[in-house]
C-alpha cells in the first residue's frame, strides 16, 4: 500500500468513555493513602494510653507505614507498566483496606507495627497507578484538570489528617480512638474495591518485557532502607555513628544503582528506571523539585502539631482545627490550577511557591511576635496564604514530570515522582525535627510554653528555606508543559 493509500489511525480521544468515575475512585484512593501519613500523629497519645505503646514503638507506627511505602513506590510502579494499572490499584487497596482492619483490632503494640507496615506496602502498590491512569485516561487539558483533582486531594489529605484524627480522637475517647483512625478506611475499602474492580479500564499491558529487574529493585530498596531509617530513627536516638554510615552506604547503592540501570538499558533490558526518564529536563528537575517542595511544605505542620499540644497544652482536636486554613486555601486553587498552568506554564510554579514562601514568612512573624499566647485566630491567615500557594504547585509539578512519559512507562515514572514525595518528605520532618527538639531548652516549667514557641521559630525558618529552595529549583523547568504523548 503507497503511502497516499495508507490509513491513520484516529487520533486518541481526550477523554475515555467514563473518566470521571474513574477518576473519583482514584481520588479516593490517594485521599485514603496520604491521609494515612498525618493522621496517626495526633493518635499517639491515645496508642500509648490504649495499647501501653512505647516510645520507640510510637515511632514506627509512624515511620513503620513511611518506610514501606517509600519501598513500594517505583517497584510496583513497573509491575503496572507490566501487568495493567488496573490490577496493581484493584490489589494494593484491597491489601491496604485489609491492613486497616488488622490495624485497629492489634491487641499489642507489636501488632500494630506490623499492620502498619503492610498498610504502607498497599498503598504503595496501588499509589502509582492513580497518576499513570489518569495519564492514560486524560489528554490535553483534561488531564490538567484531572492533575488539579488529584493536587487538590493530594494537599486536602495531607493538611486534614490531624483535624480527623482528633475528630475520631474526641468522639470515641481516647482509650479506644485510635483505633477508628484504622477502621474508618474499612467501610471506604469495602466500597471502593469492588467499584475499582468493575469500573476502572484495563488498559494495554506491556507482556514484552523481558523481566521486572530483580537487581535494580534489590539496590533501590537496600538505598532506601539505608536513607530511610537513619532520616527517621536518627533524631530520637541522638544520631549515633551508624546513622551517618548508613546515609553513606545510601550514596553508595545509589550510585550503584545507576549504572546498573545504564548497563542493563545498553544490554537491551528493562531497567527498574529508565535512565533515559531520569535524563529528561523535566522529568528530573520536577522530582527534585518535588522532592524539596515537599520536605518544606509538610514538616509545618509536624512543627504546629507539636507546639500546639505539646508546649501550649492544646487538645488534638484543637491542633487539627488550627491548620483547617491550609487545605481550606489549597483546595480553593488546587480547582483552578489547569488553567493557571496553561495560561502561565511555569510561572505558576512561581507563584505557588512564592505564595507558600510568604505564608511561611508570615507565620514565623506571627510566632515571634505572639509568643506564649498565640491564639489560632493568629496562624490562621499565613496559613491560608501558603494553602492556597500548595493548590497551584502540586497538579502542575505532576504535570510537568509526566507530560512527556510514554504510556508504557506511565508507572514508573510515577512511582519516581511519588518516591521523590515521599522521601523529601520524610526528610524534612527529620531535618525539622532534630531542629525543634535539638534547640529547645526549657529552664523550668513556667518557660514551657516560651521554649517551644522560640524552637518552633527556628524550625519554621528552616522549613521556610526549604521552600525558597524549591523556588529557585522551579527554574530548572521548560517554560511550558510537553503534551508529547497525546
Amino acid at each position: 500500500m503507497s503511502s497516499s493509500q495508507q490509513v491513520t489511525s484516529p487520533p486518541r480521544p481526550r477523554v475515555r468513555p467514563a473518566a470521571g468515575r474513574s477518576l473519583v475512585l482514584l481520588l479516593v484512593g490517594a485521599f485514603m493513602a496520604l491521609l494515612d501519613t498525618t493522621i496517626v500523629n495526633v493518635a499517639l497519645p491515645s496508642v500509648r494510653s490504649g495499647l501501653g505503646a512505647g516510645p520507640s514503638q510510637l515511632e514506627w507506627v509512624v515511620s513503620g507505614y513511611m518506610l514501606a511505602l517509600g519501598l513500594t513506590l517505583i517497584p510496583a510502579g513497573r509491575i503496572g507498566d507490566r501487568i495493567g494499572h488496573h490490577r496493581t490499584y484493584v490489589a494494593g487497596l484491597t491489601l491496604f483496606t485489609l491492613a486497616s482492619l488488622a490495624c485497629g483490632l492489634a491487641q499489642t503494640p507489636g501488632q500494630l507495627v506490623a499492620g502498619r507496615v503492610v498498610q504502607g506496602l498497599g498503598a504503595g502498590v496501588f499509589f502509582p497507578a492513580i497518576a499513570a491512569l489518569i495519564q492514560l485516561l486524560y489528554a490535553g487539558p483534561a488531564r490538567g484538570r484531572a492533575f488539579g483533582a488529584l493536587g487538590a486531594v493530594i494537599g486536602l489529605s495531607t493538611a486534614l489528617g490531624p483535624l480527623v484524627g482528633g475528630l475520631l480522637i474526641q468522639g470515641a475517647g481516647v482509650e479506644h480512638g485510635w483505633r477508628w483512625v484504622f477502621l474508618v478506611n474499612v467501610p471506604i475499602g469495602l466500597v471502593a474495591v469492588p467499584l475499582a474492580a468493575a469500573l476502572l479500564p484495563r488498559e494495554a499491558t506491556h507482556r514484552d518485557r523481558q523481566r521486572l529487574d530483580p537487581v535494580g529493585v534489590v539496590l533501590l530498596s537496600a538505598a532506601l532502607i539505608a536513607l530511610l531509617v537513619p532520616v527517621i530513627d536518627g533524631q530520637r536516638l541522638g544520631w549515633p555513628p551508624w546513622t551517618y554510615g548508613c546515609l553513606a552506604l545510601s550514596a553508595l547503592l545509589l550510585i550503584a544503582l545507576g549504572r546498573w540501570l545504564v548497563r542493563l538499558e545498553r544490554r537491551g533490558g528493562d531497567p527498574l528506571i529508565p535512565p533515559h526518564l531520569v535524563r529528561d529536563r523535566a522529568f528530573a528537575a520536577g522530582t527534585v523539585l518535588a522532592l524539596v517542595y515537599f520536605a518544606g511544605f509538610t514538616s509545618v505542620f509536624f512543627t504546629l502539631s507539636i507546639l500546639w499540644q505539646v508546649g501550649l497544652g492544646h487538645s488534638a482536636l484543637s491542633a487539627g482545627l488550627v491548620t483547617l486554613p491550609f487545605p481550606a486555601g489549597s483546595l480553593l486553587t488546587a480547582a483552578l490550577s489547569d488553567r493557571f498552568s496553561a495560561r502561565l506554564g511555569r510561572t505558576v510554579l512561581v507563584i505557588g511557591c512564592a505564595m507558600v514562601a510568604a505564608g511561611m514568612l508570615a507565620l514565623l512573624l506571627v510566632l515571634d511576635t505572639a509568643g506564649p499566647d498565640l491564639a489560632g485566630w493568629q496562624v490562621a491567615l499565613p496559613l491560608a496564604v501558603a494553602g492556597l500557594g500548595n493548590g497551584l504547585f502540586i497538579a502542575p509539578n505532576i504535570d510537568f514530570v509526566l507530560s512527556a512519559v510514554p504510556p508504557r512507562e506511565a508507572g514508573a515514572a510515577s512511582g519516581v515522582l511519588n518516591t521523590g514525595q515521599r522521601v523529601g518528605a520524610s526528610v524534612g520532618i527529620a531535618t525539622i525535627g532534630t531542629i525543634l527538639f535539638g534547640t529547645l531548652r526549657i529552664a523550668g516549667p513556667q518557660d514551657v510554653a516560651r521554649a517551644f514557641v522560640h524552637s518552633a521559630e527556628l524550625a519554621t525558618l528552616a522549613s521556610t528555606g526549604l521552600v525558597l529552595v524549591a523556588l529557585a529549583l522551579v527554574f530548572a523547568l521548560p517554560p511550558r508543559i510537553r503534551h508529547a504523548w497525546q
